[in-house]
C-alpha cells in the first residue's frame, strides 16, 4: 500500500510542476536572457552528470574499463556532430560502442 502511495505522490509531484510549466511558459520569451539561461544550465548539469558517470562511476558501470567508458564517449561526440547534432545516432552509438567494446573484452 505504502508503495502505491508513494507512486501518486510522485506523479502528483511531476504534473504539478509541469501544470506550472505550461501556465508560465506564455510568459517567458523564446529568445529572452531567462530562456537562454536556463537551457545553459540545462547543458551544464547535462554535461556534469555525463563526466561524472564517464570519470567517477558507481555501481557496475565502475568495474568496466575507463578507456571502453571514454572510447564509448568519444564515438557518440563524433556521431552526434557527422549526423548534424542528431541526438538520437549520438546515443545509439555511444551504447553501441560501449556494449561492442565490453563483448569484446
Amino acid at each position: 500500500m505504502s508503495e502505491l502511495v508513494m507512486l501518486i505522490c510522485a506523479i502528483a509531484g511531476t504534473y504539478v510542476w509541469r501544470a506550472l510549466g505550461v501556465t508560465f511558459s506564455a510568459r517567458v520569451e523564446p529568445d529572452g536572457a531567462l530562456f537562454r539561461w536556463v537551457s545553459c544550465v540545462s547543458y551544464a548539469m547535462l554535461a556534469a552528470l555525463i563526466s561524472r558517470m564517464t570519470v567517477i562511476p558507481v555501481g557496475s558501470l565502475a568495474e568496466t574499463p575507463v578507456t571502453f567508458r571514454l572510447g564509448a564517449m568519444a564515438v557518440a561526440i563524433a556521431v552526434f556532430f557527422l549526423a548534424r547534432r542528431g541526438m538520437l545516432p549520438g546515443v545509439v552509438a555511444g551504447v553501441g560502442s560501449f556494449i561492442t567494446l565490453l563483448a569484446l573484452a
